[in-house]
């Protein structure tokens, strides 16, 4: 029996596949990087977003100058973006000769390890410009000091040039220029309104520092206050901004009459897209000044309704919970643990708050104010929202618009898949149909609108749960509390290209901007790009997505190509939409620039016809004639010319 089972165990034990010595692998800095990227720079993306990796590495080179400038050397620094390359060159201290090639390529290697040199610099772990050099197809680093200049030059992180100092008269400072491997961060491109609020942060935070981006200068010397009034509507907001700056730390805030929260954080100078301790400490703070400085105990809700606000601090040695340091841990901020982060904020806005709005009768009353009214909307609402949701609830069960995916943004179980959680917004059971069948059921889901939605400028929000369709979308979102719970990463409006798609687009960005603006604020809305025409012969296929790829693709593949000109997504086969919607898809972010009052652009574009409008229509109306031959298209696609206005 013993011999029997001692048989059974052998031939039914696994086998070891060759596991020896030879099995275990070391990879070295530059392989390890390449391999796992989204370890050192977070998601990799196109450039569609601004947390994409392209932007990333600029951050983490252009950090590097910062830090210097922080340290008072260097006021100037000089970004030149083409549609591959960056060079980024300031005028600090420059790189120690001896140095140069190891602060580039060494993991664990750099200046700020030593915290007499750097004391509160946003990094610590020596892995940023490593990460860029490794990423990039060719990456230079050039170092001036004292009469002396040493460079080097990489290829994928591969040392390729390393020539000896020589003598130079350029002031002193450091250089670094790359190109984005684009096997890596494919199709990328570098989108400008991106880079200019990274910039403009920048300046906002190192007051009297100037960075010139391509010619454009971008300098502050109000800090926040100007942060704020750029971000703002002075016609809008109900009092002045207030600005208090103290020993590491300064805030602005004011109310305005958006709906939800809009909130701008720093830790050493990074912005931290997704908060942290410091802010939701700056959060908790107002909340304790406001109820204390009235004696009432007003909701939160109320009191943080509308507002805008910033906040930055500086800590030595920050803990960030990603090597993209874009949310603040919790840490101590002396060694003895007395003062915590969220310590040092809330009493630092408990005691400075409070003074300002005893000094400031006027703004203390238009804050009064702005609750009080924020507390009437909110209780008017109440009933409406009860119902609104108990049908919410009960639609849910059946929901026939949302064809739901496996994973959500919001869940935090999926860590690499969570950032492309997608919800397409599509117009029509055709469109939904073909892209319902060939989504990716773990990652994409769909939501089906019913003609167009309703244009909801100039309501109040309870329509929002008056109106069943918009409710249910506002539900699938999970957006009614704030962006917190917010299911999907990338809200993509999915309509055709015709003038009935182009308006339900505008109804639908109505409804986020009016309603729910910091989606849009934040990066987390996108316009899906589909192919116009289809050019294929009986050996190959190219989609077009404009005239000029379509005329490139009929040169390419030769005579008499078969063309189709899709006229709505209904048209699209699923097989074909999956190719549109997979690793080639094409977005367009939805971008607010920080110049824009929101209710200037939603009046001007969806309000009565104003004569502003009229006049813009006036002027840019031409009449031309749309030449289209059967040289273009197959005789049975030959579009007849005819005359027609069009808006340019």
């Amino acid at each position: 029996m013993a011999e029997q089972l001692s048989l059974e165990s052998a031939t039914t034990a696994p086998a070891d596949h060759g596991y020896n010595e030879d099995s275990i692998r070391s990879l070295d800095w530059r392989e390890h990087i390449r391999l796992r990227p989204g370890m050192y720079i977070g998601k990799l993306g196109d450039g569609s977003s601004p947390d994409d990796g392209i932007y990333i590495l600029v951050k983490e080179v252009i950090d590097n100058s910062i830090d210097e400038h922080m340290m008072g050397y260097g006021r100037t620094i000089e970004v030149k973006i083409t549609e591959q390359r960056v060079t980024v060159r300031d005028y600090g201290r420059g790189i120690p000769l001896g140095k140069v090639v190891d602060v580039v390529s060494k993991i664990n290697t750099g200046g700020k390890y030593d915290s007499k040199v750097f004391q509160k610099s946003v990094g610590l772990n020596g892995v940023g410009t490593k990460a860029v050099n490794a990423l990039s197809t060719n990456f230079v680093v050039q170092s001036v000091r004292d009469g002396m200049m040493k460079s080097a030059e990489f290829q994928n992180g591969k040392l390729i040039s390393d020539p000896k100092p020589i003598k130079t008269s350029q002031r002193n400072g450091t250089m670094m220029a790359f190109e984005p491997d684009p096997s890596i961060f494919r199709n990328f491109r570098f989108i400008p309104d991106f880079l200019e609020s990274q910039f403009w942060n920048y300046a906002y935070l190192n007051a009297g520092l100037t960075i010139n981006f391509n010619g454009q200068k971008y300098h502050s010397e109000n800090g926040l206050r100007d942060l704020l009034e750029r971000k703002t509507d002075p016609e809008a907001i109900r009092y002045p901004v207030i600005h208090l700056k103290g020993t590491d730390i300064e805030m602005a805030l004011t109310h305005g009459n958006d709906y939800g929260e809009e909130y701008y954080s720093f830790v050493n100078g990074q912005y931290t897209t997704q908060g942290g301790t410091h802010l939701a400490a700056f959060r908790e703070g107002i909340v304790k000044t406001v109820r204390e400085h009235y004696g009432k105990e007003y909701d939160a809700t109320d009191i943080r309704a509308s507002i805008v606000g910033a906040i930055a601090i500086r800590v030595q040695e920050p803990v960030f919970e990603s090597q993209t340091k874009t949310k603040l841990g919790s840490i101590v901020m002396e060694p003895e643990g007395a003062l915590t982060v969220r310590n040092f904020v809330v009493d630092f806005v408990k005691e400075h708050l409070d003074n300002y709005l005893h000094k400031n009768p006027d703004t203390k009353e238009a804050l009064k104010k702005r609750i009080e009214q924020s507390e009437r909307e909110r209780k008017d609402m109440a009933g409406v929202k009860k119902l609104a949701n108990q049908r919410a609830k009960k639609a849910s069960l059946h929901n026939r618009k949302l064809r739901d995916c496996r994973f959500h943004f919001d869940e935090g179980k999926a860590p690499e898949k969570e950032a492309l959680t997608t919800l397409f917004i599509t117009e029509g059971d055709s469109a939904s149909g073909s892209i319902t069948k060939s989504r990716n059921v773990e990652l994409e889901a769909v939501f089906s609108l019913r003609g167009k939605p309703l244009n909801c400028f100039g309501m109040k929000k309870k329509i929002v749960y008056e109106n069943e369709e918009l409710n249910l979308l506002q539900h699938a979102l999970n957006i009614e509390e704030g962006l917190e719970g917010l299911r999907y990463n990338r809200v993509v409006i999915a309509t055709d290209a015709d003038v009935d798609g182009m308006h339900i687009r505008l109804l639908l960005l109505t409804f986020f901007l009016q309603f729910f603006p910091d989606l849009v604020r934040n990066g987390h809305v996108y316009i899906l790009e589909t192919p116009l025409f289809r050019v294929r012969n009986k050996k190959q296929t190219i989609y077009c997505y404009d005239e000029k790829e379509k005329q490139a693709a009929i040169k390419k593949l030769g005579r008499n190509p078969e063309i189709t000109r899709f006229k709505g997504l209904g048209e699209i086969s699923p097989d074909e939409f999956g190719k549109f919607i997979g690793d080639n898809i094409r977005l367009e972010p939805v971008i607010l620039q920080s110049d824009r009052s929101i209710q200037k652009l939603l009046t001007y574009y969806m309000g009565k016809n104003t004569p502003a409008r009229q006049e813009f229509i006036i002027d840019n109306l031409r009449m031309e004639k749309d030449l289209v031959t059967s040289d273009t298209l197959p005789a049975s696609e030959t579009i007849v010319p005819a005359a027609e206005a069009e808006l340019v």
